[in-house]
This record gives C-alpha cells, structure tokens and sequence, in this order.
C-alpha cells in the first residue's frame, strides 16, 4: 500500500491510497481538474480510483467530490448528517452509499475503518486504511483528541496527523478572535503541541511514516510543527521513521505503509 497527499490545508484537501493497482481517494477539496493535474503530477493515474471517502462537509473537502465521481463514475462513501449538509454542493452522485460512523468497510483490497471525531461539522470522520495487515491512519480537521482517537489509530504503520497551528502564532496573528477561539476550541484544529501530544501515545516501533498535515499558512510554519514531531520522536527513543510535511500546493511524493 501507498498514499500521498495531494492537498492538505484550508484551500483544499485530498488525499490518494493505492494497492494492487486500485485507488481510493479520502476527499477531494480542489477541482476535479486540479485533482487530476496532482495526480498526473505525482506520477498517478486517476482511472484506478474504485471509490471517494468523504470525511466531512466542509468546502475544502467536497469541492470537487461530486463533478470527480460523476466524471469516472465512481461510488461516494458518506455518512447520512454529513450528505444532507453537502447535497447542494455535491450535486447528484452517481452511487452514493452511506455508512454509519464506527463501523468498517470492505472495498477491495482495502478495508475503510471509519470513526468519530471532534470538529464542527455534522458527523465528522477520521479514517484508517487496512491492507494486506498494514494500517494507514488519517486524521486531520480534529479539535481535541480523544480515547476513541487514540484507541482507532493505534498500530498504524502510517499516519497523517494534522499539526494546524502553532498556538503563540496564532493567538498573535491577525485572525479575528472569534475565529481564534473557533480554532483553539473543541471544534476546530490541533495545534502543534496538541498534536505532538497525540502523536506521542500513537508513536511505536512500528510506524515507518509520519506525515504533518493541514498545516496552517498564516499560524503555523514547516519548521515549527517538525521541531515538536521530532522532538516526541527522540524523547520516545524512536528511530527509522520518516517524516514528511503536507503542502497545500503540491502533492507529498508517494510514500509506501509499512
């Protein structure tokens, strides 16, 4: 199995998983022309996509789900809340099929575990790809992390952890404070020291990569979220595992789980 991210940050995200020649796409924020210029970018080939897993109804993550299904005819994996808050922009889909939060999908060769999160959306997801025993964890747009959280992405070989804000950069930034708060509240981001903490009880000798994800442009710099991802890294003792950050402009070279 293998996955980049092709977008992550507030303009957009969308994230690629590929095994034994079949794709699936964890949603899609930008056009479904953009969406395949990274794909082609990243050397992919969006005809392999078997289906699209939708997180939550937010813009940069359903921008382009449903012109993208309807263009290769694909099936659209989503919850009940979370279709009825996007049916406007999401447009009539192909193959719409409707999971319940907390239960798991089998696509193969992939099985979809999906599970509870804390955002300020209707029925907000996060997801853990399995394939072939190999576990890769996505969890971005997350207010707080919970035991739920923890307990779904133990034993991941990769995940994709969201490191928004640094928290200083933000309460000095030129944010309005009502948008402050809605980052710094339950319902909105992980900062960089919240995100080391999670990072820090999932972290074992197992996990090969690690990617910080959804990056804030105005509240956040690379250099600060790696310094507390390396930092939790070190002072657990663990070496080997390859840490990369997500761009909001470019996809993240293919990285291989496990």
């Amino acid at each position: 199995m293998r996955f980049t991210l092709l977008a992550t940050g507030s303009k957009g995200n969308a994230c690629y998983v590929e095994a034994q020649g079949c794709g699936l796409l964890i949603d899609a924020g930008l056009s479904c022309r953009e969406l395949i210029y990274r794909m082609e970018m990243a050397g992919l080939d969006p005809e392999r996509i078997r289906a699209l897993v939708v997180t939550h109804e937010h813009g940069d993550h359903i921008k382009g789900v449903g012109p993208f299904a309807r263009k290769f005819n694909i099936p659209v994996f989503i919850n009940r809340p979370t279709y009825h808050r996007a049916r406007r922009i999401l447009g009539d889909l192909p193959f719409p099929l409707f999971f319940n939060t907390g239960e798991s999908i089998t696509l193969e060769p992939f099985t979809i575990e999906l599970f509870s999160k804390c955002h300020d959306a209707a029925d907000p997801v996060g997801v853990v790809v399995v394939h072939d025993g190999f576990r890769l964890g996505v969890l971005t747009d997350v207010g707080k992390s919970t035991l739920l959280v923890e307990d779904r992405l133990k034993g991941c070989h990769a995940l994709v952890l969201e490191f928004n804000h640094d928290l200083e950069m933000l309460v000095q930034g030129p944010y309005p404070l009502e948008l402050k708060r809605r980052i710094k509240g339950p319902g909105g981001h992980l900062s960089n020291g919240q995100a080391g903490n999670l990072l820090e009880s999932l972290a074992h000798e197992g996990l090969k990569t690690l990617v910080l994800a959804h990056l804030s442009e105005v509240n956040n710099q690379p250099e600060k979220a790696l310094e507390e991802a390396h930092g939790v890294l070190q002072r657990m003792g663990l070496r080997g595992i390859g840490v990369a950050v997500g761009s909001q402009h470019q996809p993240t070279r293919v990285l291989e789980v496990g």
